[in-house]
């Protein structure tokens, strides 16, 4: 049996982070990961002949720049390279509108003087309601418990605090963001809908649901949280892929003395007098550690990991309940040439093709195809005219592709996360059909693939262990969110069972490849570490 202080059971970037924080403490940390590789759903990997590229997820943003210093990963090789404007939408009737610049900004003039003056109007109240959003999500959320902890208490107050730095004006709008939908609050901003899109295709990212989902506001922020090269909202490419995050990140655990594990999948987490005190591997090795940390979705851990005999009966009823499922198709693709598009004709490089290119060219289009995904009146359980963000990623990027050739990364929008016969039945016909999708507004698209890799939502479960293909690890409801992430009692990390904490995305504050849930748990940890008296939780 190898013992440690600190086990983590999944080597996605949280688990990594938590562990070089742990071991940057002093603590002797094990991370175990199931795949053959670190790095969870942020990896880069070969999917055809010289052809690699992120496998699932594919653009950075949302990473916290205190993480990124504090394990140092720039010094370990991580470059990140900004588009050069947002996002580029061909339209229906032969045109096309840009998002970004100033290029963008006298085109939306031309189209609608009254948004191009409100767009400015609509940033700043983002960035006011964020500012203090950043601050919160860099903290642990008060854990609603049944019991007065004077800690839970003095971070009631510290919230409250933050939150009294918002005027009316931006407690107002506090409030819009988190209950109302993205399309009724764009709709109350702007007239122009191929803006609307733009701006409300992040409330549809990862969350199956209609822009006019209440809530869907919510998403729509939780998009526009980061920074690239220290720019606020802009999106950028890692260099190598989102693979090189990750094996930054580890190399940064390894020179903290952290010992990585792969091909290490957890049959069982042991218990010992109602404590977590370690884990069982599949092929038998075991593990004991003064304390476990979990980076993976709840439902795994508690319905896969955590021994049924071990846990209240509430919480089994509770995690069944715990929403995942997202309306995702990934696909990766390589090309012989770049799109050729009717409303910008030309296969040189140009800058729309390093943009986020959107074939959603308005809301109601992306209500229509999540409906038609969700009802299965026409089909086992995807949208006929699909929503497809379409990034050439070795257009920023020539280490991923052959000389003259390219990679895409398409990230689809909506399928249902259960189809009738299953997925493995429908993946191809469904990857035709964004092949299609493209095609239809780039007439030489089909005819330059060589090669692709699709993940419908049960692959991104099967192998990033995405429940239902989510890429949240849970849906970013106000149910699901802060001090309720995953469920009110362990809102700070700390798991329903002593000896036992969470580090991954199903804590606050959520998904996106930010650091946070695992920097904000190895906080915690630590404080239990040197606060022995915490009950429960007191690490032996």
């Amino acid at each position: 049996m190898q013992t440690c202080d600190a086990l983590l059971i999944g080597g996605g970037h949280n688990g990594l982070v938590c562990a070089a924080y742990l071991a940057a403490s002093g603590l002797k940390v094990t991370v175990l990961e199931r795949r053959g590789i670190v790095g969870g759903a942020a990896v880069t990997e070969e999917f055809h002949p010289g052809f690699r590229n992120s496998t699932a997820s594919y653009t950075v943003s949302l990473l916290n720049p205190q993480v990124s210093a504090d394990l140092r990963l720039r010094e370990h090789g991580l470059r990140v390279v900004e588009r050069p404007y947002a996002n580029f939408l061909p339209l229906p009737d032969g045109s096309a509108f840009r998002l970004g610049g100033e290029a963008g900004m006298a085109e939306l003039a031309r189209r609608s003087p009254r948004d191009a003056q409100r767009l400015p109007e609509y940033h700043a109240m983002l960035d006011r309601v964020v500012a203090v959003l950043r601050v919160l999500m860099d903290r642990t959320p008060p854990n609603l418990s049944d019991r007065f902890v004077l800690a839970d208490w003095l971070a009631s107050w510290k919230v409250t605090r933050e939150l009294r730095r918002l005027d009316m004006r931006g407690r107002r709008d506090l409030l819009d963001l988190f209950t109302k939908s993205a399309g009724e609050l764009l709709d109350q901003w702007f007239e122009c809908e191929p803006l609307k899109a733009a701006l409300g295709w992040d409330s549809v990212v990862g969350n199956f649901a209609s822009p006019w989902t209440p809530g869907s506001a919510y998403v729509l922020l939780h998009h526009v949280f980061g920074e690239t090269n220290g720019k606020s909202g802009v999106w950028g490419h890692a260099i190598g892929g989102m693979g090189a995050i990750t094996r930054a990140m580890a190399a940064e655990c390894r020179a903290r003395g952290v010992t990585i594990l792969t091909d290490a999948p957890v049959a069982q987490l042991r218990m010992e007098n109602g404590r977590a005190i370690g884990a069982v591997l599949e092929d038998g090795r075991e593990f004991r550690a003064r304390c476990v940390v979990s980076n993976l979705n709840p439902k795994l851990l508690y319905q896969r990991l955590v021994p049924q005999e071990a846990q209240p009966e509430e919480l089994r009823e509770r995690i069944v309940r715990y929403r995942c499922g997202s309306g995702t198709f990934r696909m990766n693709v390589a090309l012989t040439e770049l799109p050729d598009f009717t409303c910008a004709p030309g296969t040189a490089l140009a800058s729309h093709h390093q943009s986020g290119i959107l074939i959603g060219p308005s809301l109601a289009y992306m209500e229509r195809a999540y409906f038609d995904a969700k009802s299965r009146e026409h089909n086992p359980g995807w949208a006929r005219e699909p929503i497809v963000e379409l990034v050439i990623s070795s257009t920023l990027d020539d280490s991923l592709a052959p000389p003259g050739r390219h990679v895409a990364s398409l990230f689809c929008q909506h399928v249902n996360p259960e189809v009738e016969g299953g997925w493995d039945a429908h993946r191809d016909t469904v990857a035709k059909l964004m092949i299609d999708t493209v095609d239809r507004v780039a007439p030489n698209f089909a005819r330059s693939v060589l090669g692709w890799r699709a993940l419908s939502p049960l692959d991104l479960e099967r192998e990033f262990g995405l429940v239902g293909g989510d890429i949240f690890h849970g849906a970013l409801g106000l149910d699901q969110m802060f001090s309720a992430r995953p469920l009110l009692g362990q809102g700070n990390y700390r798991s329903a069972l002593p000896g036992l904490y969470l580090c991954g995305s199903g804590t606050h504050p959520g998904g996106g490849v930010t650091g946070l849930p695992g920097r904000n748990a190895a906080r915690e940890i630590l404080r239990d570490l040197r606060a022995p008296a915490r009950k429960g939780h007191r690490l032996q």
